[in-house]
């Protein structure tokens, strides 16, 4: 069995993240399926290729084209949206939950499409509910499969960004084959970013905290594409400019990339690189990030830059207390150029630029991600509400896709440990 003939039907599919990754590790992308009108647009641009199937996979009609278009898959991958996992009380079984509708529809996917393996994502705190074994349980369909659950980080595969996740692996028992492991670098154990006070002003530094790498400056290593800093992912689009309304730049208009990173991101990229748009910033916000040392965040503003208005303009909803409210204490975040991104969010103003007094451009949230520059994010040109669509904008939604997105490199690692475990055993099976 070749790894190009393996096909991947991807169910809550968003923009494509997990289906980027199995294209890359040369599978064949089949079918796409999400309830957000917006997310499905852009899944249909990038993967023209697969059939999409929009809409709610809890409806019948939705579910049955679903399992139509996706019934020849070899792999099923998917990452039910992790408010489907309400707290389980009183051993109540998730399956029996009707508030975890969007996950039995993955297991039932399964049970139904019989794949060769399926994968599901999800976040990591479904361990501090407590139902991990439960999740396991619930996708062997009554021994079909043989299935393990790994919290894994986005970084330690070559990701510019941490971003925890929990893996389910599933393999078909008639394959005899237990989930291969996942092993990634171990990198986010071994640096840190530590705060340090000197000389009136906040700074932070890059710190290595394991002895192997302590050693090893491969952090700044701009050759090497093993740990990548958010300025060896986006160090060349640092010239974008806030208030930036142009989606599209010339090629030719771009500065040479500066890493390695960089040059496989910019791989197979045409005329044009897309969503470079860049918000605009408000006086009071500039005032903020002069203050943000890179790596900085509400912790390091001092006093008189947390009253609310600093400058007169009015901006956003007023809470009354004449201070920031807590929830900008999450949007008051700097980047550090020498180590990855944290976790990204979907809006705009979750991560600043490090050197620069601006937001970033959908493209470097893309970058952050690790989707390739290739990849064009958009919306459906249908204005106004539609089924499944969320409030906030085009510009938003296009934050939101990739926030909401599995990293493609994350997504290639494991489709490259799963697609080669199932060929060894293939062939092994063939040749006996």
């Amino acid at each position: 069995m070749r790894r190009k003939s393996l096909r991947v039907a991807d169910l809550f599919c968003g923009a494509g993240g997990l289906s980027e990754g199995f294209r890359q590790a040369g599978c064949r992308i089949t079918t796409g399926s999400d309830i957000d009108p917006d997310a499905c647009a852009t899944y249909a641009l990038n993967f023209p290729e697969a059939v999409v199937v929009p809409g709610d996979v809890g409806e019948l009609r939705i579910r049955r084209a679903v399992h139509e278009a996706g019934s020849s898959a070899d792999i099923l991958v998917g990452g039910p949206p992790c408010q489907a996992f309400s707290q389980v009380r009183n051993h109540a079984r998730l399956l029996d939950d009707p508030k975890n509708s969007l996950y039995r529809e993955f297991v039932r996917a399964v049970a139904k499409l019989q794949p060769l393996a399926f994968v599901m994502e999800n976040v990591p705190g479904l361990d501090q509910m407590c139902i991990r074994e439960q999740v396991v349980e619930d996708l062997g369909v009554r021994g079909a499969y043989r299935v393990t659950s790994q919290v894994v980080d986005a970084a330690d595969f070559g990701v510019p960004q941490t971003r925890r996740r929990i893996i389910f692996l599933g393999v078909h028992s008639s394959l005899r084959l237990d989930p291969p492991p996942l092993a990634g670098s171990a990198a986010t154990s071994s640096f840190a970013l530590q705060r340090r006070n000197g000389r009136g002003r906040v700074r932070y530094d890059v710190t290595g905290t394991n002895d192997r790498f302590a050693q090893r400056d491969l952090l700044g290593d701009p050759s090497d594409a093993s740990f990548v800093t958010a300025e060896q992912a986006i160090g060349d689009l640092a010239f974008l400019r806030p208030g930036r309304r142009e989606e599209e730049i010339r090629i030719e208009d771009l500065p040479g990339p500066t890493s390695e990173y960089q040059c496989r991101m910019r791989a197979g990229l045409g005329a044009e690189l897309t969503n470079v748009s860049v918000p605009r910033i408000n006086a009071d916000t500039t005032l903020r990030l002069e203050e943000l040392p890179p790596g900085g965040n509400h912790r390091d503003l001092p006093e008189r830059l947390r009253v609310r208005y600093l400058t007169g303009e009015l901006w956003g909803p007023h809470n009354g207390s004449g201070q920031l409210g807590r929830r900008h204490y999450y949007a008051y975040r700097r980047l550090h150029p020498d180590i990855w991104s944290w976790t990204l969010n979907t809006k705009a103003d979750s991560v600043y630029h490090y050197s620069e007094r601006r937001a970033l451009s959908v493209r470097e949230f893309a970058r952050l991600q690790s989707f390739p520059d290739r990849f064009v994010f958009t919306t459906d040109p249908r204005r106004g509400p539609l089924p499944g669509r969320i409030d906030g904008g085009a510009a938003h939604s296009r934050y939101r896709q990739v926030g909401n997105a599995v990293p493609p490199l994350l997504a290639r690692a494991i489709a490259v440990a799963l697609v080669g475990a199932i060929s060894r055993r293939s062939g092994a099976r063939a040749s006996a």
